[in-house]
């Protein structure tokens, strides 16, 4: 059986823009979209990273309670919740990346003040705590 390429975004789009059947569209292109399953993406990472979810919640300065419903998907999180328990797991940048956007959240921009240092924190491996420390330095809201 050959594994068939993933369609681009913008093959995607460009497909969508012109369709003039969305229910067929949307059943042939189904294997097309993200994965939104944010507990599963957690435990895959935590799993990827060999990583204890126990030491996760600790370093994340999330409620502990809140924390691990966030992990048992019974809590979805603000974007901001997320990024603390994504800079606990030690994640690279394109790791937040790809995590943000396949559980349909908007990836750090650049060109966002709050998002500019929290890309910096992570690159310079920093905790939630010390990236917290940075964006109240610059005005900008703490992550939690």
């Amino acid at each position: 059986m050959v594994k068939q390429e993933k369609k681009s975004t913008d093959e995607l789009l460009a497909e969508l823009k012109t369709c003039e059947d969305f229910t067929r569209y949307y059943r042939e292109n189904q294997n097309e979209r993200a994965e939104t399953d944010l507990s599963r993406a957690l435990e895959e990472l935590l799993a990827k990273k060999g990583l204890q979810k126990k030491d996760v919640v600790r370093s994340s300065n999330l409620s502990e309670v809140y924390a691990y419903q966030i992990f048992d998907g019974k809590r979805r999180p603000k974007r901001e919740k997320l990024l603390c328990l994504a800079v606990a797991m030690k994640l690279s940048l394109d790791e937040v990346q790809k995590l943000l956007k396949t559980t349909g959240y908007a990836p750090l921009y650049p060109r966002n003040g709050s998002d500019c240092a929290i890309i910096y924190g992570i690159c310079q491996g920093m905790d939630v705590v010390r990236i917290n420390d940075l964006l109240y330095e610059y005005g900008e809201e703490t992550l939690g």
